[in-house]
């Protein structure tokens, strides 16, 4: 099974009651997870394509 891990900390993320799961908002490709942590205090995230969040 693979482990789910914060696109912007590299935290695992199994048991965060506030993480989420979403695809790219720019190429709808790359699968991008953020723990409760990285959203909470805004920690930007990039994909392959370029897009860097939160903006």
């Amino acid at each position: 099974m693979e482990q789910k891990v914060c696109s912007a900390t590299k935290r695992r993320v199994e048991n965060d009651r506030g993480a989420v799961e979403f695809l790219c908002p720019a190429c709808g490709e790359k699968k991008i997870i953020r723990s409760s942590y990285a959203r909470v205090n805004a920690i930007k995230y990039s994909c392959d394509c370029g897009f860097v969040g939160p903006n």
